[in-house]
C-alpha cells in the first residue's frame, strides 16, 4: 500500500469516502491528492510539534512546487506525478499549502470577503484541483467547484467553532459578523449558546444554504457524472446543516455526523443515478 494510500485508509473522512465512486484509476490519483491535502492539514494542526517547525515543513511544501523538491518523500512524488499527468495548475497546489500556513497562528477575519479569501485557498483551490482528477469537462465546473467549496468549508467552519477555539483559539467566523449579533469573542470562549449565538449560526447557515443552493444550480448536465464524489459531499454536508439547524447548533456540547447507513444511502443514489 502507498503512503498517500495509507494516508488517505487512517482518515476516514467525508471526503475520502466520497471518492470511493471514482473509477480506479481515476479514485487512485484522488487518493494522492487527497493525501497531499491532509499531510498539510495535519502539518498545520498539529498541537504537538512547535509552530517553527510546522512553517518551516509547510515552507518545504511550497518550495518544492514551485522549485522541485531536493529529496523528495514517497507523497511528494506522488504530488508531482499527478500535477503532470492531470496538468493540475501549480498555482492551486501552491494556494492551498498558503492556506493551510494561514492556519499556523490564531486567526480572525474581520469580513466575510477577508474570510473568503482564506476558504478560497482551502476549499475552492481543492475543488478546481479535484475537478480535474474527475474528468470534468464543461467550464462550468469550475463555478460549481469554487460555489459548493465555499458551501462545504463554511459548514465544517459551523460544526467545528468549538474544536477550532480550542485549538490555536481560531475564530473564522467574521468579526463584522459577531458584532451584528453582538455575540463578543469572549463569549465563544465561555460557549455561550443563547439567543445572540443561534441567531449568528442561523445567519451564517443561510449564507451557507446559498452557496449550495448557487452550486446545484450551475451544475453542468456533462459533467453529472463526473462530479458524483462532489454531489456526494454536498449530499452529506447539506445533512449536517439540517442536522445543526434543527438541534438548535448545539455546538459546544456534541460533534455533529452523519451516519454510516445515511452516508451509504447516499452513495448508493448517486451510484445508481449518477
Amino acid at each position: 500500500m502507498s503512503d498517500a494510500s495509507e494516508i488517505t485508509r487512517r482518515a476516514k473522512s467525508n471526503l475520502a469516502f466520497a471518492l470511493r465512486i471514482l473509477p480506479p484509476e481515476r479514485r487512485e490519483d484522488a487518493v494522492v491528492f487527497y493525501a497531499f491535502c491532509r499531510t498539510l492539514d495535519d502539518l498545520a494542526d498539529d498541537p504537538g510539534l512547535p509552530a517553527e517547525h510546522r512553517a518551516e515543513a509547510l515552507n518545504a511544501w511550497k518550495q518544492g512546487l514551485v522549485s522541485g523538491f531536493e529529496n523528495p518523500n514517497d507523497v511528494q512524488r506522488e504530488v508531482i506525478g499527478l500535477r503532470e499527468r492531470r496538468q493540475i495548475p501549480n498555482d492551486l497546489l501552491v494556494a492551498i499549502v498558503d492556506g493551510c500556513r494561514m492556519d499556523l497562528e490564531p486567526r480572525r477575519f474581520q469580513t466575510w470577503d477577508e474570510l473568503g479569501d482564506y476558504i478560497w485557498k482551502v476549499a475552492c483551490a481543492v475543488g478546481l484541483v479535484s475537478i480535474r482528477i474527475f474528468g470534468c469537462q464543461d467550464p462550468a465546473a469550475e463555478t460549481y467547484a469554487v460555489a459548493l467549496g465555499r458551501a462545504l468549508q463554511l459548514t465544517n467552519i459551523l460544526r467545528d467553532i468549538r474544536e477550532d477555539y480550542d485549538n490555536g483559539r481560531r475564530i473564522y467566523l467574521p468579526l463584522d459578523d459577531l458584532a451584528r449579533f453582538d455575540y463578543p469573542e469572549a463569549d465563544l470562549a465561555a460557549r455561550v449558546c443563547d439567543k445572540r449565538f443561534r441567531a449568528l449560526m442561523e445567519f451564517e447557515a443561510q449564507r451557507a444554504g446559498g452557496y449550495f443552493r448557487e452550486a446545484e444550480s450551475v451544475l453542468p448536465a456533462a459533467d453529472r457524472r463526473a462530479l458524483a464524489p462532489a454531489r456526494i459531499m454536498s449530499d452529506i454536508y447539506q445533512q449536517l446543516l439540517a442536522q445543526m439547524q434543527s438541534d438548535g447548533f448545539r455546538v459546544f456540547e456534541k460533534r455533529y455526523r452523519v451516519s454510516g447507513i445515511r452516508k451509504l444511502s447516499i452513495l448508493a443514489k448517486h451510484g445508481i443515478a449518477g
